[in-house]
C-alpha cells in the first residue's frame, strides 16, 4: 500500500464516484447493491493516494466527519471519517445501509443487540485494518459503537451510506436503553474542488 502523496490522485476518487453512481442507478435492492458496493470500495482503500490532507486532519476532542460527496439525487454519500487517538462514538444507528472501508491505522466496530430493554455487545468486536469493509443495514447489524484501534495514532476510514447521512435524524442510545435523536451534520473542512482537471497530475 502506498503512502499519501502531495498532490492526491483524484482521478481515483472521481472514478470510484462515477462507478457508485452507476450502481445505485441499476440496483435497487439491497443485496446485489451492498455485494458490488463492497468490491469498488475495496479497490478504493487498497490505495492510500487518493485523500485530500484537509480531510485527514484529526480533531483534539472528538472525531472529524467529512462530506467528500452527496449524490445530488440523496441516493448516497461519501465521508471520511477521522480518528484522533483513542476517540470513539457512543453507541448509535445509521437508519440506512452503510459500507465501511479502512483507509489508515485500524478501528474497532462492536455490534449490540436490544435484549430487555437494554444494549447489550452482539457478538465480539471486530478489529479494521487498512483494506478491510464492513457492512450496517436496517435489515441487519445496525446499532454499533467504533472507536480508534490505537491510542497513539490518527486512524481513517471511508464511509460509504445509502442516504446524505449528514441530514439523517438517527438515534444514540446508553446501555441501560436510554435513547436520544440526532442528526451529524459534516465537520467544516473545505474540501478542494476534486473535479477540477486543469490541475491534475501528468501520468
Amino acid at each position: 500500500m502506498s503512502t499519501s502523496p502531495s498532490a492526491p490522485n483524484y482521478a481515483r476518487l472521481r472514478h470510484f464516484l462515477a462507478e457508485f453512481s452507476r450502481l445505485v442507478e441499476h440496483f435497487h435492492q439491497e443485496k446485489p447493491l451492498l455485494e458490488k458496493g463492497h468490491r469498488l470500495l475495496s479497490e478504493l482503500v487498497r490505495h492510500d493516494d487518493w485523500l485530500p490532507e484537509v480531510a485527514a486532519i484529526p480533531h483534539p476532542q472528538h472525531y472529524q466527519q467529512h462530506l467528500l460527496y452527496a449524490d445530488p439525487q440523496g441516493r448516497f454519500s461519501v465521508v471520511s471519517f477521522v480518528w484522533g487517538p483513542g476517540q470513539q462514538t457512543p453507541i448509535h444507528n445509521h437508519g440506512v445501509w452503510g459500507l465501511i472501508g479502512m483507509l489508515r491505522g485500524s478501528e474497532r466496530s462492536q455490534f449490540y443487540a436490544r435484549v430487555n430493554g437494554k444494549w447489550v455487545p452482539e457478538g465480539e468486536a471486530v478489529t479494521l485494518r487498512p483494506g478491510d469493509i464492513e457492512t450496517v443495514s436496517p435489515g441487519a447489524q445496525d446499532v454499533h459503537q467504533v472507536s480508534n484501534a490505537f491510542d497513539d495514532r490518527v486512524s481513517v476510514s471511508i464511509h460509504v451510506y445509502g442516504a446524505n447521512i449528514g441530514a439523517v435524524q438517527r438515534r444514540v442510545y446508553t446501555t441501560d436503553g436510554d435513547e436520544k435523536p440526532f442528526i451529524s451534520g459534516y465537520s467544516g473542512a473545505f474540501l478542494p474542488n476534486i473535479w477540477d482537471l486543469s490541475k491534475e497530475r501528468a501520468v
